[in-house]
C-alpha cells in the first residue's frame, strides 16, 4: 500500500512553533496595588520583590510627614489670614509627598506641581521661599538649580517633557541622576504626559514619573477620565515598566519607589508609578468639594490615614513611644510657628519684575510693554 505525501504529513506529529515573546512581560504593573502594611499598621507578610525599607528610614518618613502635614495645615491658615492667594492642600497624600523625596538622592531633580509644597519642604527647602509662587510675589523663591528642584509647575504636565531632557542631558553627559515627576491623575490626560514619557522611553532618560491618583481632577472624576484598569497601565503602550501602589501605606510607597528609583539609575529608562491615594481638603481653598464628592466619602478614607498607619508600624517595631511622639509633634508646632512669624511680614513687590527673566535679550513688544508699565507707575504717583 502506497502511503500519500498528505497522508503522511497528516500522521506525523506536527511540529509546535516556538512561542513568540511576551512583549509586555516586565511592563504591566501588579493587578493589585502594592501593600506591605494593613490599614491597621500591622505588617502583611514580607515580599522578595518589594523588601521592606529600613526602619530607620521610616522614622525619618514619620518624622518629615507630621512636620508636613502641620506646615499643610498651616499654609492652609495663612490663606484664610489674607497672607497667601491660594493655596493646594495635599493632606491626605503625605505618604506620597515625603516618600517621593526620601527615594532620592540629594544630587537627583524634583520636578514638582503646584500640589507639592509639603515634598519640598521635606525636600529641605525654606517653607517660605516654598510660598512665595503662591504668596503671588514671584515666580519661583528658591533657586532651582542650588536646590536640584524645578519650580512648582501650575500647567499640568508640562514637567514631564522638562524632566524628560533634563535626565536626558545628565544621563548624555554620563552622570547617573534621576529626575522624579509628581503629576496628577488630571495630568495623565494631557498631551505633555504622552510627549514626556515616550520621549524618556525611546531615548531611556532616567526618569520616575510618580502619579498620585487622589481620584479627581479638580472636580472630574478618575472615570471620566480614563477607561484603562489603573493609570499605571498606560506604561505598557510607551514601553515604561510600571507598579501602583497603596498610597496611603508608607512602607509600601517607599518600597515601590526606592524600586523605580534604582531601574532608573541603571540605565534601564524611565518608569511609571501610580499610588492610589485621597486629597482630604479641596482642590484649592477656592474650591467647594462638596459639590462634587460626598461626606461619606471623605470619611472612608480618613480611616485610611497614612500617618496614624505608619504610627501605629513604628510603635510596633518599637521605634516609637510616646515621648519620641511628642518630641516630633512639637518640632512641627515650632515650624509652623516661625512659619507663621516670617510670613507676617508685607513682601517687596517691583511691579516691573514681571518683566525680568522672560528672555535672555528682550523682545522689541517686552521693551514696549514695559516702559508702558513704567509709565503708568509714575502718572499713578503724581496724581498721588
Amino acid at each position: 500500500m502506497t502511503t500519500t505525501p498528505q497522508a503522511a504529513r497528516r500522521a506525523s506529529p506536527r511540529k509546535r512553533r516556538p512561542s513568540a515573546p511576551d512583549p509586555s512581560a516586565g511592563l504591566l504593573p501588579q493587578t493589585e496595588p502594592v501593600r506591605l502594611l494593613n490599614p491597621d499598621g500591622t505588617l502583611l507578610p514580607a515580599r522578595a520583590d518589594y523588601p521592606e525599607p529600613p526602619v530607620e528610614a521610616l522614622r525619618e518618613m514619620y518624622r518629615r510627614m507630621v512636620v508636613g502635614r502641620r506646615f499643610d495645615a498651616q499654609a492652609t491658615a495663612l490663606t484664610k489670614q489674607g497672607r497667601l492667594a491660594v493655596y493646594p492642600s495635599s493632606r491626605g497624600q503625605e505618604a506620597c509627598q515625603v516618600g517621593g523625596v526620601l527615594a532620592l538622592r540629594d544630587d537627583d531633580w524634583v520636578f514638582p506641581t503646584y500640589r507639592e509644597s509639603m515634598a519640598l519642604t521635606a525636600r529641605g527647602i525654606d517653607p517660605v521661599e516654598v510660598l512665595t509662587l503662591l504668596r503671588g510675589d514671584w515666580h519661583c523663591g528658591y533657586d532651582p538649580a542650588q536646590r536640584r528642584t524645578a519650580p512648582q509647575c501650575t500647567p499640568l504636565a508640562t514637567q514631564c517633557v522638562h524632566a524628560a531632557g533634563l535626565a536626558y542631558g545628565e544621563s548624555y553627559q554620563g552622570r547617573d541622576t534621576v529626575a522624579l515627576v509628581y503629576i496628577g491623575d488630571g495630568a495623565t490626560s494631557e498631551g505633555d504626559f504622552h510627549e514626556g514619557v515616550n520621549f524618556a522611553a525611546v531615548f531611556k532618560a532616567p526618569v520616575v514619573y510618580f502619579v498620585q491618583n487622589n481620584r479627581y481632577a479638580i472636580s472630574v472624576p478618575l472615570s471620566r477620565q480614563t477607561a484603562a484598569p489603573s493609570l499605571a497601565y498606560k506604561g505598557v503602550g510607551y514601553g515604561v515598566p510600571s507598579e501602583q501602589v497603596d498610597g496611603n501605606d508608607p512602607v509600601a510607597v517607599l518600597a515601590v519607589l526606592n524600586r523605580a528609583v534604582a531601574h532608573a539609575r541603571a540605565g534601564k529608562g524611565p518608569y511609571l508609578v501610580e499610588a492610589h491615594t485621597y486629597r482630604m481638603e479641596p482642590h484649592t481653598n477656592a474650591d467647594d468639594a462638596s459639590r462634587y464628592r460626598d461626606a461619606e466619602e471623605v470619611e472612608a478614607w480618613r480611616d485610611r490615614d497614612p500617618l496614624t498607619r505608619l504610627e501605629t508600624y513604628l510603635r510596633g517595631r518599637n521605634m516609637l513611644d510616646d515621648a519620641a511622639v511628642a518630641e516630633i509633634a512639637e518640632q512641627a508646632e515650632t515650624y509652623a510657628a516661625q512659619l507663621r512669624e516670617r510670613m507676617n511680614s508685607q513682601p517687596t513687590v517691583d511691579p516691573l519684575s514681571l518683566f525680568d527673566h522672560v528672555y535672555a535679550q528682550p523682545t522689541p513688544q517686552l521693551v514696549e510693554q514695559r516702559e508702558q508699565v513704567r509709565a503708568e507707575l509714575a502718572a499713578s504717583e503724581e496724581d498721588a
